[in-house]
């Protein structure tokens, strides 16, 4: 069994020989800046601000810039600005206490925001969701400080092993594939792990901010392959977002490794070259 601790609303895996008590303090230290959960974390008093430039510390504004860099490679699919629209439909706190709710948000698009040094600009009412982003980050950075060889935070892995091999499970719980990552990162995102209902119907926190609504996909579940775990993370999730497109977009961007999609009735698609272990 692998040594792993509760972290971020997930579980975080490490190798053998990682270093758990020093994973957790990163972990930790990360969440209490940018948890929107947290009443006293750093990003909840930034969402309830409503002036700019609020000065940030030099934590936050390392995950805003990359944030801003995504935002930017995946032409805003992928943004933090989308945690308005998923507190709209229900997700305004932490999994477990989510309720299904009798009605629909009125349609909005996300806020505006902008780092610069460590300024937020961001608009009235913009509130910012960190979640994916931080637990790729951090998984990057607990293996840049030789913490682990290889980070799993809940889905989102990043491996200094050349011999990592990653089990992709589809959305029923079988092994859709078993991926080579190596030197390397990995992420899943998937419509079919947190649902709840909205006027009878199930939604998911996944928010295409085009329609700033759970987004509407024939794609159950989407994988990346990457250099670092946060642009793994954000690959797989814009690809989600694209649906039929999904690959064709991946397949032409150079950062993406490869991708794999789980179609809505189980058929398994990848982009050219994706390397299957045996």
């Amino acid at each position: 069994m692998l040594p792993s601790f509760h972290a971020m609303g997930t579980t975080v895996w490490l190798d053998e020989a990682g270093d758990l008590e020093a994973a957790r303090r990163l972990f930790e230290r990360v969440e209490q800046v940018a948890s929107r959960f947290r009443d006293t974390s750093e990003l909840a008093a930034v969402n309830r601000a409503d002036t700019s430039p609020i000065e940030v510390s030099p934590l936050l504004a390392s995950l805003l810039f990359e944030a801003q860099e995504l935002r930017r490679q995946t032409r805003r699919l992928v943004d933090p600005a989308a945690g308005s629209l998923v507190a709209d439909w229900g997700y305004d706190r932490t999994f477990g206490k989510v309720s299904d709710r009798q009605h629909a948000p009125n349609g909005r698009r996300p806020g505006w925001w902008h780092i610069e040094r460590n300024l937020l600009w961001k608009g009235p009412g913009t509130r910012l969701d960190l979640g994916g982003i931080a637990k790729g980050w951090t998984a990057d950075l607990a293996v840049t400080l030789g913490i682990g060889s290889v980070v799993n935070a809940g889905g989102d892995l990043r491996s200094v092993d050349p011999e990592t091999i990653v089990d992709v499970e589809d959305p029923w719980g079988g092994v859709a594939a078993s991926i080579p990552v190596g030197v390397g990162a990995l992420a899943t995102s998937s419509r079919s792990r947190r649902t709840w209902q909205v006027e009878g119907t199930d939604v998911h926190h996944l928010i295409d901010p085009r329609t700033g609504a759970p987004a509407s996909t024939p794609v159950l579940s989407a994988t990346a392959v990457a250099e670092t775990a946060v642009e793994a993370e954000a690959a797989a999730k814009a690809i989600l977002l694209l649906g039929e497109q999904g690959l064709a977009w991946a397949g032409r961007q150079p950062w993406i490794r490869s991708a794999m999609v789980v179609w809505h009735d189980g058929s398994v698609y990848a982009t050219a070259g994706t390397e299957v272990a045996a």
